[in-house]
């Protein structure tokens, strides 16, 4: 398939810090502005990469799968733990959304029918990006979320010192209060954008019900939501066809956006 590609976009420079980039590719000869998908890598906020081809899940090639299903997509970095504490993360997505948002006349892209799409700590970002509008411009606004394996409460997971979400918020990790408002559960609202949540039954790193929370508390509050449990999946879906994870998600944002 023939493609534009813009590499190493330089969307945030924020003084002391690595300058942030995205990779964006677009479907050539599009008939129209097409819509975007913005992936959000995961890696327990510490480690990752966004290039998705060179990752465990290359072998089920979304960003490919993505571009035949007629979306644009979008790979973003973020800083990671131990460069900055949350809400960090969450401003650099929401700044990587605006930039894209700057770009779609140039790039082709329709900014009413932006998708944010992540795994674990990238499902993460990508649920607080839909759900938590505090202090956010309409620039950095998603029209779907699709979150794999997400946790979406954290007063629930990572009690000691050393874990992914204690180094995540820092010295405010005793903060309750600081651990609620990380989570995207704490902001469910019935303006919440349409949601999808999966999750492996099997995962031991971020339990299903996190997930399964989270989603019934969308739905109580009149918001769109869909729960997938993927039978026997560990977490990043180990044991099961990742092929068929990708195909959810994006009949569920062909469904939305």
């Amino acid at each position: 398939m023939n493609r534009v590609e813009y590499r190493d976009v330089v969307f945030a420079e924020i003084d002391g810090y690595r300058p942030l980039l995205l990779d964006l590719t677009v479907p050539a000869d599009a008939p129209a502005p097409v819509p975007l998908l913005i992936w959000i890598h995961g890696g327990a906020w510490r480690v990752g990469s966004p290039r998705v081809g060179d990752s465990w899940l290359g072998v089920a090639d979304p960003v490919g799968a993505a571009l035949a299903a007629g979306y644009a997509l979008a790979t973003v970095q973020y800083r990671f733990s131990g460069e900055a504490h949350y809400p960090a993360q969450r401003d650099d997505v929401r700044a990587a959304v605006a930039a894209l948002r700057r770009l779609a006349p140039e790039a082709g892209l329709d900014p009413a029918r932006f998708g944010a799409w992540g795994e674990s700590a990238g499902g993460h970002l990508a649920a607080v990006l839909g759900l938590d509008r505090r202090e956010a411009g309409p620039d950095s606004k998603v029209q779907a979320v699709v979150a794999w394996y997400a946790p979406s409460d954290l007063t629930t997971l990572g009690r000691a010192p050393g874990s992914p979400e204690s180094l995540l918020l820092g010295p405010a990790a005793e903060q309750e209060e600081v651990r609620r408002l990380a989570g995207p559960l704490a902001h469910v609202s019935p303006a919440a954008p349409p949601t999808l949540l999966m999750h492996g039954d099997a995962d031991k790193l971020v339990p299903c019900d996190q997930s399964r929370r989270f989603a019934d508390a969308l739905t109580a509050a009149g918001a769109t939501a869909e729960f997938v449990v993927v039978p026997g999946a560990g977490h990043c879906f180990e044991g099961a066809d990742l092929r068929e994870p990708v195909r959810l998600s994006l009949d569920f944002f062909d469904r939305h956006l």
